[in-house]
């Protein structure tokens, strides 16, 4: 039993990245899913599809590297808000990542979005990850 699914989603992400591998296969949510959009939206990954095995269903994700350098595009990606210590944020006190080079994700009550979205549609809500 995973108690915190946010973070074994990040977690296998980042693995995946430092172990050098192309794609990376995580059990499905639905906050899952979105938070995988987010990152092909904002050009993250490379790509995604979504499997439906008869149960909980399998994201997999293919990880996006530098044509020249073959480094990963994911250079960091770290849990804020966390289980035992919830960090909540209004539409004006959600930060920049990396002087606006990364995004942060926002649980909002319109959905998640990332940080320049919840600014721009005034809604505040938990900071969920930063990436960069």
């Amino acid at each position: 039993m995973n108690i915190d699914p946010v973070s074994d989603y990040l977690t296998r992400i980042r693995n995946a990245v430092v172990a050098g591998h192309r794609t990376v296969e995580i059990p499905a949510s639905n906050l899952k899913k979105e938070l995988t959009k987010i990152l092909f939206d904002q050009g993250f990954i490379l790509s995604y599809k979504f499997i439906d095995d008869n149960k909980q269903g399998v994201i997999k994700i293919a990880l996006k590297y530098d044509k020249l350098s073959q480094e990963p595009v994911i250079k960091k990606i770290q849990r804020i808000s966390k289980p035992g210590l919830r960090k909540y944020a209004g539409s004006n006190e959600i930060p920049r990542v990396l002087n606006g080079l990364g995004i942060s994700i926002v649980s909002t009550s319109k959905g998640l979005m990332t940080g320049k979205q919840a600014q721009r549609d005034n809604v505040g809500g938990e900071l969920l990850c930063y990436v960069y």
